[in-house]
């Protein structure tokens, strides 16, 4: 099944051009209008975003698509993907609509959709989308009298807070805690703080003076420097950061280490299985996945099932096979006892009460295993197909015959940027390096 504007999470792009246009986001929402107007009832969606400049643009199009079609549109502004997930679902919408490019810098945006149940929409669902969007849509037009409505919600805000809050155990609280939390200059730039200082926490918010620009930029998950120099010099006892649409965290320990999503999710499913609310044999988890967490979960009598990457497989899976915790590696942890789509606030509460619980620092609490090497680089691209380069095929038929045994590789183009995504991991560190290395500098020549 091709998809010409749908990758792993939605539509993604450079803003102002294509597919990130004010145009084919009218398209978009015209198309998607159409696909979940069933019945006579008055048919809505919710549209929320996060802080970048060109979100200015892109929502006012995407409303204008939906009203031509006869639906009502409810603006919740900057909040997390989360959020906009859970509101979809409490407020019986038809539709829910994300405009972020997550942890993209701020010259990109996207365009996530969720179905009426808070989950992001199957290959199968966009695919019907997009025929629609390339396609004549007039005959779809609202009459005058039945054009939709668009009005903003006011209390969207203490809604998901409330939310979240709720998933944290009940009568446990995070007094004596003092947390650095980092909000990317993004879509939790309010509601993370509050949640934590409503739960007891001493908090020092960084990344929480969005300008349009400054989403993601020396902040957040992808850039944690800050939060880690922060977490030390304020003397914390933890950091927490997220990333622009709030989907992803990672965690800071007291000494300024970070600790990824794989560590998280192992200390989660430890917790949870102590506790006795833990469904399935395991967890799921993508193929980016440490051996390090496999090993674990299998000294711990549970299973590692892995998906292709993307947080949407991850969910698909565990909807089909009944678990209640999955992840990736980056951070995007999805906990479907609470969400129907990855949370890092969520996540990051479940953090805290497994390490409230035990008593001990993060820096003991946090790393339930030890992981095994591993290298990732990117390397950016225009155009063209660099894994189909003879070189670069026999680089990696080298790297594959070295690892073999010891370790394995993971190569693969980035379903969100222009990037070929170059993985190794295996016993040997030294090895690891050159693998990737030789691999890294192939695809660099072929690319030019």
């Amino acid at each position: 099944m091709i998809r010409k504007l749908f990758g792993t999470d939605g539509i993604r792009g450079a803003a102002n051009s294509e597919p990130m246009t004010a145009e084919t986001a009218l398209r978009v929402g015209m198309a998607a209008a159409a696909h979940f107007t069933r019945g006579d009832h008055r048919h809505r969606v919710v549209i929320g975003k996060d802080t970048r400049l060109s979100g200015y643009m892109i929502e006012p199009a995407l409303t204008s698509g939906f009203v031509s079609m006869g639906m009502d549109v409810i603006l919740v502004g900057p909040m997390p993907t989360p959020a906009v997930a859970m509101l979809t679902r409490t407020l019986r919408a038809d539709l829910g609509v994300m405009i972020s490019a997550s942890h993209n810098p701020f010259g990109d945006n996207g365009i996530k959709l969720f179905g009426p149940d808070g989950y992001k929409l199957s290959d199968a669902v966009e695919a019907e989308i997009e025929d629609r969007i390339d396609g004549d849509m007039s005959a779809s037009l609202a009459a005058s009298e039945r054009l939709g409505r668009a009005k903003r919600l006011d209390d969207a805000h203490g809604r998901y807070s409330e939310h979240v809050k709720r998933t944290f155990p009940k009568g446990m609280t995070l007094d004596g805690l003092k947390i650095v939390v980092d909000c990317a200059n993004g879509a939790a730039y309010k509601v993370a703080p509050e949640v934590l200082w409503e739960l007891g926490a001493e908090v020092i918010p960084i990344g929480v003076d969005p300008d349009g620009f400054n989403i993601n930029q020396d902040c957040g998950s992808t850039s944690p420097d800050a939060l880690m120099e922060g977490v030390v010099t304020h003397g914390a006892d933890i950091g927490i950061a997220l990333d622009g649409d709030a989907d992803r965290v990672l965690i800071v320990d007291e000494t300024g280490a970070l600790i990824d999503g794989d560590q998280l999710m192992a200390l989660i499913a430890t917790d949870w299985k102590k506790s006795g609310s833990l469904r399935g044999d395991g967890i799921v988890a993508t193929v980016m996945s440490n051996l390090g967490l496999e090993q674990y979960l299998d000294g711990q009598g549970l299973k590692l099932h892995r998906t292709q990457v993307g947080d949407r497989y991850v969910v698909e899976y565990m909807r089909e096979k009944g678990f209640n915790i999955g992840g990736e590696q980056s951070g995007h942890i999805v906990l479907a006892d609470h969400g129907s789509t990855g949370d890092g606030l969520v996540a990051a509460l479940q953090v805290l009460a497994a390490m409230v619980t035990a008593g001990i620092p993060a820096s003991e609490c946090c790393r339930p295993f030890k992981p095994l090497p591993q290298l990732l680089r990117n390397v950016r691209f225009n155009g063209g197909q660099p894994l189909e380069d003879s070189g670069v095929i026999k680089s990696i038929e080298a790297g594959e015959d070295k690892l073999s045994g010891s370790g394995r590789l993971l190569i693969r183009a980035s379903g969100t940027e222009p990037l070929i995504r170059v993985m190794a991991e295996g016993e040997n560190e030294t090895l690891v390096n050159e693998v990737v290395g030789d691999i890294v500098a192939a695809v660099e020549h072929a690319v030019g």
